[in-house]
C-alpha cells in the first residue's frame, strides 16, 4: 500500500536518493526548511517503511567484479520443495545481486556479478548442484547503459 507523500517529502527523498550522507543541516538548507520538520518527516518515512536503509554504493569494476550476467531460468518443477531449495540457493549466493520471478515463458531472472567468465561458470556449476533447472540461458552484459538505485517519485 502506497504511503501518501507531499512535495516536501518527495524533495527530501530525492535528495536522500542522490546522497544519503547529506547532513540534516544540508538537507534543510537545500529545501529552505528548518531542521526539525525535515527530521520529523525523515523519521516518519523510516517508521512507515518508505526509507528502508542507507548504504554505500560500490564500484564493481574497481573491486574486480567486471562481468555482469543475466541468467534466465525455466523450471519444470513448481512444487514447494523445489522452490525452497531454489530460494535458499539464490539468497545464499553473494554473486546474485537481483532475483525476480517472472510472468511469461521465463520463470526467473538473476543478475549476477562476477570477476570473469570462469567465475561465472563456477557460480553456475554450484547452482545446478543445489537445484535442478530445466533450462538456463545466460547473457553477458557488454555495456551498462544505465544503473540507478533512485526510484521515480510519484
Amino acid at each position: 500500500m502506497a504511503v501518501p507523500l507531499d512535495d516536501l517529502d518527495r524533495k527530501i527523498l530525492s535528495l536522500l536518493q542522490q546522497d544519503a550522507s547529506l547532513s540534516l543541516d544540508e538537507i534543510a538548507r537545500r529545501l529552505g526548511a528548518s531542521k526539525t520538520p525535515v527530521w520529523n518527516r525523515i523519521r516518519k518515512m523510516r517508521e512507515a517503511g518508505v526509507i528502508l536503509g542507507e548504504v554505500a554504493l560500490l564500484d564493481p569494476e574497481k573491486l574486480g567484479l567486471e562481468s555482469c550476467f543475466f541468467v534466465l531460468i525455466r523450471t519444470s518443477e513448481h512444487d514447494a520443495g523445489w522452490l525452497d531449495r531454489f530460494l535458499h540457493a539464490v539468497r545464499a549466493r553473494p554473486e546474485v545481486l537481483e532475483a525476480h520471478r517472472l510472468a511469461g515463458d521465463i520463470d526467473y531472472i538473476l543478475k549476477v556479478r562476477v570477476p570473469n567468465a570462469r567465475a561465472f561458470d563456477a557460480f553456475y556449476q554450484a547452482l545446478i548442484k543445489e537445484v535442478s533447472i530445466f533450462n538456463v540461458t545466460s547473457s553477458l552484459s557488454m555495456e551498462e547503459i544505465k544503473n540507478t538505485t533512485a526510484l521515480p517519485l510519484p
